[in-house]
């Protein structure tokens, strides 16, 4: 069977990585005692690399046998997930987190959310950076990505970050272009968002704008129709 095969191919896979790696009958304490010697890097992430083998393995087969379901990737729509936004604000939170991405991986670590804060004026400690991080990690891998950035500014305009926490520091000090969003003249990004939010989504506002345009229309041809009876009324009588 398929399942079996696979079951085969990962098994020799995982036979062949532990031949650098320590037996997998001994724990940690009893394998520098057995050796004589003291655990070295490589034979830490040998043993790593042997059990985060043997865990996949496990997972595959419990997939093949209907145990687990398999892991379906979401793709991210900023535009549909974060609807209260309106396209040019999100276009400019990409574009801040793009500049502070140094690394050009898709994420800001730690040091570039260090220079982020330097020179958004709110320099922040080692750990007060590392709880900003915390706050939204949702995959608990200690940098962020671009979801994450943006939930952000959703959390700071839905009140549920401190007041005086990095996070509402990083939110109020983003600027954005307010007078292409004409809301109100704002003077930073977090003002801008709370009053954006009390018409409603961005799309929302575009449709509203609609009906009122056309409601305007047909008053318009209401007025010039009554105007034009009244003209003939006046000629005719």
């Amino acid at each position: 069977m398929a399942s079996e095969e696979l079951a085969r191919k990962l098994q020799r896979r995982l036979d062949t990585e532990q031949v650098s790696a320590p037996a997998p009958d001994l724990t940690e304490e009893e394998i520098p005692a057995k050796r004589g010697e003291p655990e070295t890097p490589e034979t830490e992430r040998a043993a790593a690399a042997s059990s985060e083998l043997t865990a996949k393995l496990s997972r595959r087969l419990d997939i093949n046998d209907g145990i687990a379901a398999p892991k379906r990737s979401k793709v991210f729509n900023p535009y549909t997930e974060f609807k209260e936004f309106s396209r040019k604000q999100i276009k400019d939170m990409e574009a801040m987190f793009k500049r502070f991405d140094s690394g050009k991986d898709g994420f800001i670590d730690l040091m570039e959310l260090k220079l982020m804060m330097e020179k958004l004026g709110a320099p922040q400690t080692h750990l007060g950076l590392k709880n900003m991080i915390k706050e939204v990690d949702e995959d608990f891998d200690g940098k962020l990505s671009y979801r994450e950035f943006l939930l952000i500014f959703h959390k700071a305009a839905a009140g549920e970050l401190e007041e005086e926490s990095g996070l509402m520091a990083l939110a109020r000090l983003s600027e954005i272009d307010v007078s292409t969003e004409g809301v109100m003249g704002a003077k930073d990004f977090f003002e801008a968002k709370m009053q954006a939010l009390s018409v409603g989504s961005k799309f929302e506002a575009e449709i509203r704008e609609e009906k009122e345009e056309r409601k305007k229309q047909e008053q318009d041809k209401k007025e010039r129709r009554a105007a034009f009876k009244e003209l003939q009324s006046t000629f005719c009588s």
